[in-house]
């Protein structure tokens, strides 16, 4: 296996331009694929994030007096799933918008009267997915007191479906990407073939195997997927380490983002398919030029 290796090294260094040429293109093509695993890896982990916050408003009618407040309050939190119900009075509401938008706005000062309503910020379990959420949201607002209900897992969940559309556009494009170095290998196997024809033909003259005159290939194509591979990894892993942490300072507040590099699993994985990549490339070709 050795003296493979080396003839592999040999033969990297007699044809550098095009052996250069495919580990840069599988190099480029696992760059992709990692970084779209990169995005979906902390995609999955925003969208579980604010899904555990499961929170609800509960607006109540405006015939609601603080009275009927321990009664409703009671009623909420004796629902399954509910994990805690805080009461919000209009005039702490209103003081709290006040508040937030104080540096904005001078309007609500101008307001003779209190137009916001009494509310519930009722916290959900979310261990049950939407469906669950949702149908302890449709117990909330069968009761009476009840106005309305803003559910800010109704907007996530349309935010999951777009992300479903693109993490499917996504794999598309790694197979893709993934394609394009599998020919490009497969190519350069070939132009490598046709260059060291005769003496394929001296040796097959002389009796040596094909698993003799094949292995110095497969090598060669094992070590162009390992390479480029790691190679890809590493571009990204710089690029990670130098935008990341700027990105995370930014919006991390506003956010709660927490961007973090793909797991010893994930660039295990890529890895494997890089190098199982230049592998295959050289094993179809060799199994159309040896018949």
């Amino acid at each position: 296996m050795i003296r493979y290796f080396y003839k592999a090294l040999a033969d990297i260094r007699s044809n550098r331009f095009l052996h250069l040429i495919t580990m840069v293109t599988i190099s480029l093509s696992i760059l992709m694929v990692s970084l779209f695993l990169l995005f979906f890896e902390n995609l999955d982990r925003l969208m579980d994030s604010w899904n555990q916050e499961g929170r609800a408003m509960v607006y109540l009618v405006p015939e609601f007096s603080t009275d009927m407040r321990p009664e409703a309050a009671s009623a909420i939190t004796q629902m399954d799933g509910v994990v805690q119900a805080t009461f919000v009075s209009k005039t702490r509401a209103i003081a709290r918008l006040k508040e937030q938008m104080a540096g904005s706005t001078r309007f609500l000062d101008t307001l003779t009267q209190n137009p916001l309503p009494h509310a519930f910020e009722v916290h959900i379990q979310t261990r049950g997915g939407f469906e669950a959420v949702a149908a302890v949201v449709g117990q909330i607002e069968s009761l009476s007191v009840v106005e309305s209900v803003e559910y800010g897992q109704k907007w996530l969940a349309r935010v999951l479906d777009f992300f479903q559309w693109v993490r499917v556009t996504g794999y598309v494009m790694c197979a893709l990407f993934l394609l394009i170095a599998f020919f490009i290998t497969a190519s350069t196997v070939r132009l490598v073939f046709h260059s060291r024809q005769s003496e394929v033909e001296i040796m097959r003259l002389v009796g040596a195997t094909d698993r003799f005159i094949k292995m110095p290939f497969y090598m060669t194509g094992l070590i162009q997927g390992g390479a480029g591979g790691m190679a890809g990894l590493l571009i990204l892993f710089a690029a990670y380490l130098a935008l990341c942490p700027g990105i995370s300072r930014s919006m991390g507040d506003s956010f709660h983002l927490d961007i973090r590099f793909l797991s010893f699993t994930a660039m295990g994985g890529i890895w494997v398919v890089s190098t199982f990549l230049g592998w295959f490339g050289c094993y179809l070709s060799l199994r159309q030029l040896l018949k």
